[in-house]
């Protein structure tokens, strides 16, 4: 069964999250990839606040394709995490609380989830079609210039996503790994 959280988040809402949980998101994410990210932490270095509020809220790494008409948005499915581990442990100093994409995450981000109480997602690769359909409402908030990679606020209705990596240390790919290695031999 999966357990429903709102978003923007707190730490308790985090620390009750495991890895291996199916959760269904609801409320407002923001969809955020490496030009966006790399932006974010220049802005930081020049002593200025990123354009939109850091503290509480889940950053999608998604690259969007344009919409149908009639539709909020195309298909929105998740890009590779990986991307944004240099600039991530600086962003949960400021309070992020949860990121969704595919792919593992760098040691330094993982002790930077315990550190900081943030929880990383999984959305299915290849589901973007489906994905969208939680998706009630786009629009481009900063850096709108960089086009599919500008930053978006996104309005969600159960949104699906497996925690992969939790506040505690719990790393679903990690024990998937162990679950299926073979032992050897005395």
């Amino acid at each position: 069964m999966a357990v429903r959280i709102n978003s923007p988040m707190d730490n308790e809402a985090v620390e009750k999250l495991k890895a291996g949980d199916q959760v269904l998101i609801n409320g407002v994410i923001y969809v955020a990839r490496d030009a966006a990210h790399k932006r974010f932490i220049e802005t930081l270095h020049k002593g200025e606040k990123p354009p939109v509020e850091i503290d509480g809220q889940i950053i999608y790494y998604m690259g969007p394709t344009p919409a149908k008409p009639g539709e909020v948005i195309g298909s929105a499915g998740p890009t590779t995490s990986g991307r944004m581990d240099p600039y991530s442990p600086r962003l949960m100093e400021l309070g992020l609380k949860g990121m969704i994409g595919k792919g593992m995450r760098s040691q330094a981000v993982k002790e930077a989830m315990q550190k900081h109480k943030a929880v990383y997602f999984a959305a299915i690769g290849g589901a973007g079609a489906l994905i969208s359909r939680s998706i009630k409402k786009a629009e481009v908030v900063a850096y709108e210039e960089l086009g599919a990679e500008a930053v978006r606020r996104l309005e969600v209705e159960d949104f699906p996503v497996t925690v992969v990596n939790d506040a505690h240390g719990g790393d679903l790919y990690e024990e998937g790994k162990a679950k299926y290695r073979v032992k050897e031999a005395v």
